[in-house]
């Protein structure tokens, strides 16, 4: 238990202690043993020869107990035992009377106290940001970095909350949450006073365990939109980049393709990092023209639109060969159903947690979106749903989880107006804002791996990160 519960546990210890002892011994000093006396308008009556009254214990408007005693009459002598008793009975009265208010105080202190604390654990981020202002300590990095930590992993908790859970995993998680709170709130009143390897070392493992819950996590529907965050600004006003969503957690290759046609080299670079700072590591130079931007790289290999063509190709990084090219059957090409901004961007292939995807239109669908699922492999068309959405209205689009989602707009204003699950083959209009900082998208791709979408606005290279729903797989799940 706390400290300040342990001190609000005896307070309400001794009034029951007192409350007891008024209720055994106030009887006995007023000679009212056999008597019982309510607390409303009951008065005990002694003989006019006794010359007293007493009324029994009760409470002001403030909680406190109190109790009335009627004096003798005056042309009794002073000497008389019953005045001496009543004096007594006074002076005990008077005494309780103090001693409860003592108690009150103490009372309203501590629950002053209870009040702060419930303040000081409410107001944990205000208490990092006084933190980091002061000059005079030497750990404001540190905090820096567990505050870091802290903002990666408390918007887990609210989304976790919702799920169809494991109930006794996701409180321990929160209970470890606010333990983890109150350590840091005391620590800037004491820094220095705990250990911070301990302290961090505790963070780090929090962390795991919530990454470790996260891999249970299945498909979720799109709830939030953020960002973006501008990571370069190169090239012309299209273009496309993106990394590899099957690569392993050490292989963060970027792949950066400028304009939307009349080009066939494809820059890498090894990381982020590289690709900021513009270190290539290595250049490719494809066999064919690509038309639009909506390329994607995955499990190692570049899938793209082969110029003046409905023919997708499939290109190996590895060997610099062309694995395989299939014509999608007809899908419109060279800007005869693009998204609004034009740029032959008429067959966009994507990827998310099922698999690769092509978004086109067709003569038969009315230039209507359809979706086809495709062998990663061959190219060969598994699935295709035909959606009642206009191609040429959308802004863009990507998949996440088998749902496509679509913008309204590739300039100002846009928003995820429309979606269509391949799941239930239905459709619903949505309103899911996002920022467009540069006001000319013409790449947007879902990134399974950092749940996160690419973008190529207006010559600048920016991330969005993604709010998801999910509902998460325990071993009772069948």
């Amino acid at each position: 238990m706390s400290p300040p519960l342990l001190k609000l546990g005896a307070v309400l210890s001794t009034m029951a202690m007192i409350s007891n002892w008024m209720s055994q011994t106030l009887p006995s000093l007023v000679g009212l043993n056999t008597t019982r006396i309510t607390t409303s308008e009951t008065l005990t009556q002694i003989s006019p020869k006794e010359g007293w009254q007493v009324y029994s214990s009760a409470q002001d408007p403030d909680g406190r107990c109190i109790c009335t005693v009627v004096a003798p009459e005056q042309n009794l002598c002073s000497r008389d035992a019953k005045s001496r008793q009543l004096r007594q009975l006074l002076e005990k009265v008077q005494n309780m009377s103090q001693s409860i208010e003592v108690l009150n105080l103490r009372t309203q202190r501590d629950f002053q106290y209870v009040l702060k604390m419930e303040t000081q654990m409410k107001g944990l981020k205000a208490k990092f940001r006084q933190i980091e202002d002061d000059r005079k300590t030497l750990m404001t990095k540190h905090f820096q970095e567990l505050k870091e930590k802290m903002d990666e992993l408390l918007p887990l908790i609210p989304v976790l909350e919702q799920y169809k859970t494991d109930a006794k995993l996701i409180t321990q998680f929160k209970e470890e949450i606010r333990n983890l709170s109150t350590v840091l709130t005391g620590i800037q009143e004491e820094i220095g006073a705990y250990d911070y390897e301990e302290l961090h070392q505790r963070v780090v493992n929090l962390e795991t365990r919530l990454r470790d819950c996260m891999k249970k996590l299945t498909c979720g529907k799109l709830m939030k939109i953020t960002g973006p965050i501008t990571v370069k600004i190169s090239g012309t006003r299209f273009g496309a980049w993106m990394t590899d969503p099957l690569a392993s957690e050490k292989n963060n290759r970027v792949w950066y393709m400028d304009s939307y046609t009349n080009n066939k080299i494809v820059r890498e670079y090894k990381s982020i990092a590289d690709f900021v700072s513009g270190a290539e590591s290595r250049t490719y130079n494809l066999p064919f023209k690509w038309a639009g931007t909506n390329h994607v790289v995955y499990n190692g290999s570049l899938y793209f639109n082969k110029y003046q063509s409905n023919i997708i190709i499939k290109y190996s990084f590895d060997t610099g060969r062309v694995l395989a090219q299939r014509s999608l059957e007809y899908a419109g090409f060279h800007n005869v159903y693009p998204y609004t901004w034009g740029g032959f961007s008429d067959i966009d292939l994507m990827a998310d947690e099922i698999g690769l995807w092509a978004v086109y239109a067709t003569n038969q669908n009315a230039g209507n979106i359809v979706i086809s699922q495709l062998n990663q492999d061959t190219l060969e068309v598994l699935q295709s749903w035909s959606t009642g959405y206009p191609k040429r209205s959308a802004g863009e689009s990507f998949m996440i989880c088998g749902t496509l989602y679509v913008t309204n707009s590739h300039l100002t204003g846009a928003k995820v107006y429309y979606s269509y699950s391949t799941k239930t083959s239905t459709y619903e209009y949505t309103d899911i804002p996002f920022h467009n900082q540069y006001f000319h998208i013409s790449m947007l791709d879902y990134n399974a791996r950092d749940r996160a979408l690419y973008a190529w606005n207006n010559g600048h290279q920016v991330l969005f990160n993604v709010t998801l729903f999910h509902i998460i797989k325990t071993e009772d799940d069948t």
